[in-house]
């Protein structure tokens, strides 16, 4: 797998759909992010030795888990690259990385190539952030969509909360497009220094893999079902209680309980069978 890491040069201005202590969020149970609000479907795009490129960005504005075929399979695309953008000061752990490049090695068939990019980008010096201003952000820095056999995914590491937090509960990580996501690693930080809590590396990485599995349609928001395993009551999660897409990880003390072992889970047998079924290994 290629990596590389590189620093966004450019000054702009300006997801478990998962709430966190209220974590997986309940938009992820209706999947209405549909990209229908996002700005034009041609875009301008500036890469990051300056060049400019108009490019129809229509496939990366659709709905959670409507691309999870493509991720998944080599039928339209069999290479898929990763940009990574973080705020400074709150890049994922290497440990997070390699994992989540383990991760996708193992579930996707895309036999030409995996790339996944770290771009470093400047704070937009806000404390608190929307589903829009987080659009808008990715209009702004993002510079890789599908193209030709080559899917993309956009995923932002961001400083500040979510808009929606309360009292009871913090957002870790949304899925909010068909190929994007955030994380809010500020939030995420505050939970792995709690004591006995999860390592920073074990909270970003189970964080990053679920809000990646609705992404890739779990459960049963793009992907079919093979058996019965949607946890209904509590949106597009597992009923098995080990599993990644499991619905405990709407709770602070819920995930804190289910990483009590240290270690970061896995797709149950049911939720495998579903992936390979829609085209993943």
């Amino acid at each position: 797998m290629k990596y590389s890491q590189h620093i966004y040069k450019h000054i702009f201005t300006l997801l478990f759909t998962c709430l966190i202590a209220s974590a997986c969020s309940k938009n992820s149970d209706k999947n209405t992010d549909t990209g229908e609000n996002s700005k034009e479907q041609i875009q301008t795009v500036t890469d990051d030795e300056g060049n400019t490129k108009e490019v129809d960005v229509s496939g990366n504005k659709k709905s959670v888990g409507d691309s999870s075929n493509d991720l998944l399979s080599q039928d339209t695309y069999n290479a898929i690259i990763f940009e990574l953008f973080y705020v400074a000061g709150f890049k994922p752990t290497e440990s997070t990385i390699e994992n989540f490049e383990e991760f996708v090695s193992q579930r996707l068939n895309k036999p030409e190539q995996i790339s996944l990019e770290l771009i470093e980008i400047e704070s937009p010096g806000q404390e608190v952030y929307s589903i829009e201003d987080i659009r808008d952000l990715e209009d702004d820095i993002r510079t890789q969509y599908n193209l030709e056999s080559t899917i993309a995914v956009f995923g932002i590491f961001l400083d500040g909360e979510y808009s929606k937090n309360t009292e009871n509960g913090s957002v870790l990580g949304i899925a909010y497009q068909n190929t994007s996501f955030v994380i809010f690693e500020e939030t995420v930080k505050s939970f792995s220094g709690q004591t006995l809590g999860p390592s920073l590396a074990v909270l970003e990485s189970t964080v990053l893999k679920h809000e990646f599995g609705h992404l890739l349609g779990m459960v049963n928001a793009g992907t079919p079902m093979q058996t019965e395993h949607q946890d209904t009551e509590h949106g597009r999660h597992c009923t098995d209680d080990k599993c990644l897409m499991y619905w405990t990880a709407e709770t602070g003390e819920g995930l804190v309980n289910m990483l009590s072992g240290g270690t970061v889970p896995n797709f149950d047998s049911q939720c495998l069978a579903d992936l390979k079924a829609h085209g993943g290994k």
